[in-house]
């Protein structure tokens, strides 16, 4: 595009290193690893950001400011400029030669100038683009500084993030956010007030808000400083002797439009990208949907060419009985078996499809050839299948087909009469031999889905199995798991896109009822052809790595577990759950007319905005310590509002309606919604590969997150009921699983003896860190002592600790370091978890599961410090995992064997849920504590606690 392309000019100008710490930190929670090992969030977010500028806001000129590697002249005006700035994380420094490559590949130019920053080349160059005409120009960054270089023509673009649409800060925004008459005013402001990022230390005593007041009445610091004699008091005498840091923290706070960088608007003007150099760099990166979206290819294929007849069509399936030797004769192979990473390394880099691979897949559509492939499948050791359905919902779809494999590059299809459910049932019968086989090893990807969906038709899937999404898991469990990415990065291959067949998502897409068997069939052979392969790659990964009997003995025996206790459901109470929902919205209406009433009018409690301002302007809560969100909005988060409670009561009744309103609206409102019409109960999707620390999590509802600390969310369990009035409910929980843990890793001799002794280790903690006797010890020592138990398994600092426990900084640190005194063990264990954690950049379980910790040595502070406590943390939750896991199994296995009516309905943290008749209650019970207790034995004795009831409170 030229100069003269468009006649309206809308130049950007991105702040690199801005938009990256920014794309850094919002995948810190979640990273972005690649099969590499590498963090690829910072290099994803800025990418997606500079591709959504691209796309949405279509600039004709386009630039990115980097700072220039060198000291500035802000250095050399005060050495201490950013000196207390933490060292860039390393995944950064990773990240930006790749950045960099990515820009030049769209064949935008990088612009930096040595001694000098981003911001006075971003500067520079948007004053004279406005000289030359230019009509829109827009400094994108989240860096509130710019807002001194606003004019009507130069505006600030804060691109979208963590869920909030991209902003636009024009003229008169800056002049109201600022409280201001002229825009270069916003460097007095910030002079007065320093910058703790920068270390530009500003005049002391003076924040934001005194400093837009005394700009408001002064107009600038000269002015404010050649009138010092008006103030009073602190503040006069520091602004006096002061003066003169205030100045020059104006001076490092002004972004200098002077850089002596040329403006060339044609080497500015956007242009077509490189596709060659941005598909190498998304391939090696493993960016798949951002190369569909940018390179407008398929998610999951760079190729749609339709397979012929000659590459594995029915027309190679003979139609003679005496020919049925060829149809089930050697495989022809997609890819060799990649036993180690040197053969993996050794794959090419561009990925294969099925259009380039010999292969040999059936569609197996007759009577005869349903007997022979029946006939090869029994004598198989093992076998990989999948299932085709009408839809993604285990509990609504059924079968459209069966595809098996168990020969790379060979595979069979058999298409299921969907629309004939006798049909169906008959033709699943005669597979039943294979599928209930005990001596055949089943192989799928997310394998539970093929298990409930095969249970409508009364098959229970016999054998060992082997899921390689789990297995994968365990390998890289911050990864991503579905089968498309896995054959990617570890087979170079690009399976057909499920788009390919039924079409992208919206009221148009079909389902694979809608395709022709024959035009399914190569992409439900090639599924499960693929998983096969992933197996024969991940078995030896996992066993030099000592995972196997983790996957063979813990997360593949579950899957049969999870995929009965979804099938099984739990009847939901949905009368009673509308009467609550009444109940609480009473509740919640009283609260409004409090909070109103301590307002002195209404307004809109759901709204930050209109909240920050009853509290910190109408109501002056805070005093003087306010913090602000990005936009400039007073911060109104739970955080906030719970130091604002002891201030005020206004404070701690918003918190409750907030409680309120979200239980009101997330369980209250919905899990009547959730009830299935086939059976009347809720049916959750318990997730074995998604947390990092092993423990399960569900989905559609969450149940895992049901409020159980407050008396009116633990009422929710109330609607929790037995499937008639014959049954009733039997909650065991496990009682301080991860203090028990604690103890047995630590070898810490009196928490030892406190649980071996059965004493209440919270009270026996408050007696060692209080120094009391036992029977001195009160409510309250107990509630510091809980708190502290729980807080030392996760890193509590003295900080958190006092704001748990609503005390002075002073008294959490004497109450941690008494604790350490007392418990030396347990220091010893934690320094030792973080040691070992630098030696391996892994924390691992007492079964062998890993936790990667790629930051544990990393030179910036914040990151080093979370990762060490996921250190400490994440064995200790990954062991409580592993054993809760253990005893499902084993549970679900004896009630299986001894044929019993009990059903295992939920598990929720450290608790199993059973629906039991009521004539099985007293037999059960003292087996499910008898296999709980002894899931895994440790040094120290497992607790559980039984209960049974008409629902799940009573039970709990």
């Amino acid at each position: 595009m030229t100069d003269t392309a468009q006649s309206r000019k809308k130049l950007f100008l991105l702040d690199a290193f801005a938009l990256i710490y920014r794309a850094h930190f919002a995948f810190s929670k979640n990273p972005r690893i690649n099969s590499k090992g590498m963090n690829t969030g910072a290099v994803l977010g800025f990418t997606n950001t500079l591709v959504e500028v691209l796309q949405k806001e279509k600039p004709t000129h386009i630039g990115v400011a980097f700072d220039a590697a060198k000291k500035t002249f802000r250095h050399e005006q005060f050495a201490e400029y950013k000196a207390q700035r933490q060292a860039m994380p390393e995944d950064i420094g990773t990240a930006i030669p790749y950045i960099k490559k990515i820009i030049e590949a769209f064949n935008i130019p990088i612009l930096i100038m040595d001694g000098f920053e981003a911001d006075d080349v971003i500067g520079t160059l948007a004053q004279r683009a406005e000289e030359h005409g230019f009509e829109e120009v827009y400094m994108m960054t989240p860096d509130k500084d710019y807002c001194q270089l606003v004019t009507e023509k130069v505006k600030i673009y804060r691109p979208a993030f963590m869920g909030n649409s991209a902003e636009v800060l024009d003229l008169a925004h800056v002049l109201q956010r600022f409280e201001i008459e002229r825009v270069e005013q916003v460097t007095d402001i910030l002079g007065l007030q320093g910058d703790a990022s920068d270390n530009i230390p500003g005049i002391p005593g003076i924040g934001e808000k005194t400093a837009k007041a005394l700009i408001k009445q002064y107009g600038s610091v000269e002015n404010l400083i050649a009138n010092v004699d008006q103030l009073k008091g602190k503040q006069q005498e520091n602004v006096r002797n002061f003066a003169e840091q205030g100045l020059m923290s104006k001076e490092l706070a002004t972004i200098h439009v002077n850089v002596p960088i040329p403006f060339e608007p044609e080497q500015l003007c956007c242009s077509a990208p490189d596709e060659e150099k941005l598909t190498a760099l998304f391939d090696e990166l493993e960016f798949r949907q951002l190369a569909a979206r940018v390179l407008k290819t398929s998610p999951a294929r760079t190729s749609a060419t339709p397979i012929s007849p000659a590459k594995g069509k029915k027309s190679l399936v003979p139609t003679g009985a005496g020919h049925q030797a060829s149809l089930f004769a050697a495989p022809v192979g997609i890819t060799e078996f990649i036993e180690d990473d040197n053969e993996a390394d050794a794959l090419p880099t561009t990925r294969r499809t099925l259009a380039d691979m010999p292969h040999q897949y059936h569609l197996i559509d007759t009577p005869a050839l349903r007997q022979d492939l029946l006939k090869f499948l029994l004598l198989q050791k093992e076998v990989s299948f999948d299932t085709e359905t009408t839809g993604l919902d285990t509990m609504t779809s059924r079968l459209v087909g069966l595809s098996f494999c168990w020969l790379p590059g060979e595979a069979y299809y058999v298409p299921v009469p969907h629309d004939d459910p006798e049909a169906a049932q008959a033709l699943v019968d005669e597979f039943r031999p294979f599928l209930e086989h005990e001596g055949i090893l089943k192989i799928g990807q997310n394998i539970k889905y093929d298990l409930t969906i095969l249970k409508h038709y009364g098959i229970r899937i016999g054998g060992p199995l082997f899921d390689t999404m789990l297995a994968h898991y365990l390998l890289e469990p911050d990864m991503r798991h579905n089968m498309d990415v896995l054959a990617e990065t570890y087979l170079h291959y690009t399976p057909i896109s499920i788009i390919e067949l039924i079409g992208p998502k919206g009221k148009k897409q079909k389902t694979m009822a809608d395709i022709p068997p024959a035009e399914v069939s190569d992409y439900a052979c090639e599924d499960a052809d693929v998983t096969l392969q992933l197996k024969h790659v991940f078995e030896p990964k996992l066993a030099a790595l000592g995972l196997l009997k983790l996957l063979n003995e813990v997360e593949n025996p579950l899957v049969p577990v999870l995929a009965d206790v979804e099938y099984e459901g739990v009847r939901i109470d949905s009368a009673a759950m509308g009467e609550y929902s009444a109940e609480l919205q009473g509740y919640i209406t009283d609260i409004e007319k409090q909070i109103f009433a301590a307002a002195g009018q209404e307004f809109n409690i759901g709204s930050p905005k209109q909240l920050g301002e009853i509290l910190f302007d109408k109501l002056q809560l805070g005093g003087g310590k306010i913090k602000k969100t990005k936009t400039g909005q007073y911060a109104t988060g739970e955080e906030v509002l719970s130091v604002l409670a002891a201030e005020n009561p206004v404070a701690a009744l918003i918190l409750e309606h907030r409680q309120l309103t979200k239980l009101r609206s997330t369980y209250v409102e919905a899990l009547p919604q959730l009830v299935c019409e086939a059976d009347g109960r809720v049916h959750t999707s318990f997730n074995q590969a998604v947390t990092a620390t092993g423990r399960l999590s569900s989905t559609n509802p969450n149940l895992q997150n049901i409020p159980i600390r407050t008396e009116k969310g633990r009422e929710i369990r109330k609607a929790f009921v037995p499937r008639d009035a014959d049954h009733v409910l039997v909650a065991a929980d496990y009682s301080q699983i991860e203090l028990r843990i604690m103890a047995d890793f630590s070898q810490d001799a009196t928490m030892i003896e406190a649980f071996r002794q059965g004493i209440d280790i919270h009270s026996s903690t408050a007696s060692k860190v209080f120094k009391v006797p036992l029977s001195e010890v009160d409510s309250e020592m107990r509630r510091k002592a809980k708190t502290v138990n729980f807080g030392i398994i996760y890193g509590i600092s003295a900080f958190g600790l006092a704001q748990r426990l609503g005390i002075g900084r002073k008294e959490a640190v004497e109450i941690i370091d008494a604790y350490f005194e007392e418990f030396p063990a347990v220091k010893q264990f934690m320094d030792a978890s973080i040691n070992k954690a630098r030696e391996l950049e892994y924390a691992e379980t007492l079964l062998g599961r890993r936790r990667y910790l790629r930051d544990i040595n990393s030179r910036n502070a914040t990151l080093r410090g979370f990762t060490e406590r996921n250190a400490i943390n994440a064995p200790i939750q990954g062991t409580a995992a592993d054993i809760i896991k253990i005893a499902m199994i084993r549970i679900h296995d004896w009630l299986d064997k001894e044929n019993l009516g009990t059903r295992m309905i939920l598990q929720v943290h450290d608790e199993l849920v059973f629906d039991a008749p009521k004539e099985e209650v007293d037999y059960i019970i003292p087996r499910i504590k008898e296999l709980m207790i002894g899931a895994l034995p440790l040094s120290v004795p497992m607790e559980v606690e039984v209960g049974t009831g008409q629902n799940w409170l009573q039970a709990h």
